[in-house]
């Protein structure tokens, strides 16, 4: 990297190549060291940041931690718990709704733009229960949740994660599929590299799915590290973004050693190859 990009980095000046909103799943604690050098917002978990099982009190006192620190949110991850099932002979569908109303209004107070649909075990088919069913199952849940969603004006978007943590909604493919099964504008697609890369899915259904995704996640392929610890090459992924002319923002999510010293190399490594797109 040329001295000067890692300077315009750190200083958090942009270049003119096409680049996405950056950000990381961290605490809002954390929001400002990261903006400080250049991330552009933090993207929270559900269970720790919206509350949706504690006293609106409780929130309350996020909200005010979140208006002192100045921290933009613009997403939730972790949508689902594990023990509230969206798919099998146990689907808690009241409890599903009851959550997600609880989720969604506080994420429109708190200012945010999405909701994050991974919630791998909630989601994960039982062994012996007919996959077909699981699907359809999922998509309902999505068709109610969709004029929620719309009410408080947030978009969920529907994380496909790789196999080894679910067995449904694999890939963007499969993801871009059941948003058009469900058909609604507030439920849309979340593309995850690190998971497309361990999936060995190709940088292509980014473009053909591209009018669904609104948000995305990353981080390097074979421990989940963060970008440029491995030196992983992202940039297929990245011309797939341009292509598309992709709006959102890139959150790292990744298993970070020291998140204030890998933080600032993370993201000028990502610009780094962002730049280098012609």
């Amino acid at each position: 990297m040329s001295f000067i990009l890692w300077i315009m980095t750190l200083t958090g000046c942009k270049t003119n190549a096409y680049e996405p909103a950056f950000g990381i799943c961290a605490k809002i604690a954390d929001y400002p060291m990261l903006s400080a050098v250049g991330f552009d917002y933090v993207e929270e978990s559900v269970n720790r940041f919206l509350l949706p099982d504690k006293p609106e009190t409780e929130f309350q006192q996020v909200l005010e931690e979140q208006q002192k620190l100045g921290a933009k949110v613009i997403s939730c991850n972790g949508f689902f718990p594990g023990h509230l099932k969206i798919v099998g002979d146990t689907v808690m569908h009241d409890e599903l709704l009851e959550w997600g109303e609880i989720t969604l209004r506080r994420a429109g107070l708190a200012g945010m733009s999405y909701i994050v649909l991974g919630s791998g075990g909630a989601r994960n088919v039982p062994e012996g229960f007919p996959k077909e069913k699981a699907g359809q199952q999922f998509i309902d849940l999505c068709k109610a949740l969709g004029p929620i969603a719309r009410k408080y004006e947030i978009i969920i978007v529907i994380e496909p994660l790789n196999s080894a943590e679910t067995n449904l909604i694999n890939s963007v493919a499969e993801g871009g599929q059941i948003v058009e099964a469900v058909n609604h504008p507030n439920i849309r697609l979340l593309c995850d590299i690190y998971h497309m890369l361990r999936e060995n899915e190709p940088a292509e259904n980014m473009v053909k799915y591209g009018k669904y995704i609104r948000h995305c996640h990353i981080a390097e392929k074979e421990e989940r590290t963060a970008p440029g610890v491995k030196q992983d090459d992202f940039t297929p992924y990245f011309a797939a973004l341009k292509k598309i002319d992709y709006k959102g923002g890139l959150s790292i999510e990744c298993r970070w050693k020291n998140l204030q010293e890998q933080a600032p190399s993370a993201l000028a490594y990502m610009k780094q190859q962002f730049a280098s797109l012609k």
